[in-house]
């Protein structure tokens, strides 16, 4: 029995992997997270938007929308619930399970804590992973820049519980990605301001779906950005071949 974590990419169905869309089809069951049972999420709609109405794809409530830095009597009480029936399906009937997430599942994924309890309920189980588009990856594209060049180092944050990581790492030389800020956006802004970074900021939403938006992160209102925005500061460049 096995139990594999694809990453779908930021949203968009067209940056599906050829690796990912072979393990959908083959999958004996396909699990997709969702904020409530009722609610397609964003990394259904990408599986959807290549299996249609196949009945093997099945909705795990997590808490995904509920601060990090508050209770997690909630969290990981979906987390023990979503394990326990993925668990029961592959000591029931065996085979393979896939479990869907936005971006890569090593990369800040609810798999993680879904494969841990998988893991210790059904020891015997297999776990691979099949990477995806990251969220920084298709914030760069859109904007037509380099993520990184030369020699400069790649930091990536969670900014949900605060920006302290975020002014140690404007300190280095290199490009900063700050994911989950969106809740925090206006302390985000003023933190890359300090740093003298703000003419290099750039600010995603909603990647993959037809609400996206990349724009300097300058031109952004602090209300309402949505929790899974995603903030690339890149680094001062001096010309080609040049950089840090």
């Amino acid at each position: 029995m096995k139990l594999i974590g694809i990453g779908v990419g930021p949203g968009d169905p067209e940056l599906l992997t050829l690796a990912a869309l072979r393990a959908l089809r083959e999958a004996d069951a396909v699990y997709v997270p969702v904020l409530a049972s009722d609610e397609q999420g964003r990394a259904e709609a990408v599986v959807r938007a290549h299996l249609g109405a196949d009945e093997r794809v099945r909705r795990l409530v997590f808490a995904l929308a509920d601060p990090v830095d508050g209770p997690q009597e909630r969290r990981r009480r979906h987390w023990d619930a979503a394990a326990e029936e993925v668990a029961g399906r592959l000591r029931e009937r065996g085979g393979t399970a896939v479990f869907a997430t936005l971006g890569d599942p090593a990369v800040y994924s609810t798999f993680s804590y879904l494969a841990s309890t998988v893991r210790e309920l059904v020891p015997e189980v297999e776990v691979t992973t099949v990477p995806g588009i990251t969220a920084m990856q298709a914030t760069a594209a859109q904007a037509g820049v380099a993520l990184t060049e030369g020699a400069e180092p790649l930091t990536v944050i969670p900014a949900m519980r605060d920006v302290a990581a975020l002014r140690e790492a404007l300190r280095a030389r290199g490009t900063v990605v700050a994911y989950k800020g969106g809740r925090r956006l206006g302390e985000l802004r003023s933190v890359i301001a300090e740093s003298g970074a703000s003419d290099r900021a750039i600010y995603a939403e909603h990647l993959g779906t037809p609400d996206a938006r990349v724009l300097p992160l300058s031109e952004v209102d602090d209300d309402g950005a949505p929790y899974l925005s995603t903030v690339v500061v890149l680094p001062p460049r001096r010309g080609r071949g040049e950089q840090w």
